[in-house]
């Protein structure tokens, strides 16, 4: 007899109101399960547990919820945690549940492979759920992500999906609401929302003694880039500069332009709010929004609005600007409009040097400002004030008010603590790479001493040959 694998699922314990899913503890009744999908697993493992008490050697595999790859990204769209994920981002609302029996495609098939493969391992049950999410960690996540959810009732939750979708139709969630529209699939929904966390110790054992990687909670870093493809399939709804801000601060400057070539001879001021809508937004694209107004009397008379305006960090990588020892910290990219409806650029860069006032830089900017689709015409340095920049950037920022206190003490902390890595990474980048080049460490160093000693001998055996 050959022994037997048997991919089966939580979904037996679906029954509402069960009170244990251990790997060992008995399926729900078979008359109180509501969809076809758990009464064949249910059916299966019936069949097979009296195949089992006969000497057959069955092992059972249960995956809950099962969440897209952590490191590719590859996600069933049709899966009802996509649409969960999905709606959750998109409503701001989640439906208030105990536990998500949830765990990645990668972990779940690692772990699977390795059981079928381990003659020690069959003849057991395996419950590959993970570690459940629970409620206040995905509320949590979705807080610091910069997403505030409203709990609501499971009815409620699914009432009001249901109503915007006939308002204001999403095409990537019309499975999950032709599930919610079934009288069945709310039975389901309701087992799912209210069991308990499936038990798993049999699975974290083998996990630990085959040194595999450890059950973890499907959260938000881990799920990133699923949550990235299903934002790019119209199926999720990553935050953006159009939601109120997750964390902004005021940065003012104030310097001297002229035209290009020329003395700089007209004041110019610059008045921006910075913000991001998350801290995925940083420290996945390294990107600041801004906002705010130019006053520059060369231009206009009058202000000049931001139309649209960002600022990448470290935008090169620490590789220096072109015929130039000045490595990037920040690159300044806006559009502005006049009163007079004009468009006009604005860029400008925030650069590092060996053996500088670090201090300096980091507030000196150094301006170019062109009509739209023209080159620029006026050029210039402005400097935040050093008096304002604790004010503005420190002690003056804003995290969003619905985070409790101690979350916005949180996101703050989160952002200093990333931008002044980044920052000081920028900043030492110039003297390690003048390191490097006085002590000529680069990669073809030793080559090029082989070559500049072959071509010595060749010389040296030339003229021995000559003087002969």
């Amino acid at each position: 007899p050959k022994p037997l694998h048997h991919i089966s699922s939580v979904a037996v314990f679906n029954e509402v109101g069960i009170e244990k899913m251990g790997e060992d503890d008995p399926v729900a009744h078979i008359d109180r399960l509501f969809a076809g999908y758990d009464k064949s697993k249910w059916a299966a493992e019936a069949v097979l547990r009296r195949a089992r008490e006969h000497g057959l050697t069955v092992t059972f595999l249960r995956p809950g919820a099962i969440g897209g790859h952590t490191r590719t990204g590859v996600y069933n769209p049709a899966d009802l945690s996509t649409g969960l994920i999905g709606a959750i981002s998109r409503f701001r609302t989640v439906p208030a549940f105990k536990f998500l029996n949830l765990a990645p495609v990668d972990w779940i098939s690692r772990t699977t492979a390795a059981i079928v493969f381990d003659p020690k391992a069959w003849g057991q049950n395996y419950n590959l759920t993970g570690r459940a999410e629970t409620l206040p960690e995905l509320v949590k996540d979705m807080k610091l992500a910069g997403m505030n959810v409203r709990i609501a009732g499971w009815k409620d939750w699914r009432d009001d999906l249901l109503r915007r979708q006939e308002t204001d139709p999403v095409p990537e969630l019309d499975f999950l609401v032709r599930i919610l529209s079934s009288p069945t699939a709310v039975k389901l929904f309701e087992a799912l929302m209210f069991g308990p966390e499936a038990g798993s110790e049999r699975t974290e054992a083998f996990v630990a003694r085959h040194r595999l990687p450890q059950a973890e909670r499907y959260g938000s870093e881990a799920q990133l880039k699923a949550f990235e493809r299903m934002a790019e399939n119209g199926v999720a709804r990553l935050p953006s500069r159009e939601d109120p801000p997750y964390l902004s601060f005021r940065e003012r400057m104030k310097g001297q332009v002229g035209p290009v070539g020329e003395d700089r001879d007209s004041s110019c001021r610059l008045a921006f709010t910075l913000s991001i809508a998350s801290m995925y937004q940083v420290i996945r694209h390294r990107r600041i929004d801004v906002r705010g107004q130019v006053v520059c009397e060369r231009i206009h008379p009058e202000p000049l609005t931001v139309v649209e305006g960002e600022i990448q960090v470290r935008p090169d990588e620490g590789v220096p600007r072109l015929h130039s020892n000045d490595h990037p910290l920040l690159r300044y990219r806006l559009t502005l409009e006049d009163r007079d409806g004009n468009r006009w650029w604005l860029e400008g860069y925030k650069t590092a040097r060996a053996r500088r006032d670090f201090w300096k830089q980091t507030r000196t900017l150094d301006i170019a400002i062109g009509r739209e689709g023209e080159p620029a015409v006026l050029a210039g340095v402005v400097k935040v004030p050093s008096s304002s920049f604790l004010p503005d950037q420190i002690d003056g920022i804003q995290v969003d008010p619905r985070l409790s206190s101690q979350e916005q003490r949180l996101a703050k902390l989160a952002w200093l603590s990333w931008f002044f890595l980044q920052m000081g990474a920028g900043l030492a980048e110039p003297s390690l790479r003048a390191a490097a080049e006085l002590l000529d460490l680069r990669r073809d160093a030793i080559d090029r001493d082989k070559d500049k000693l072959a071509r010595k001998i060749r010389k040296l055996m030339i003229q021995r040959e000559q003087n002969r």
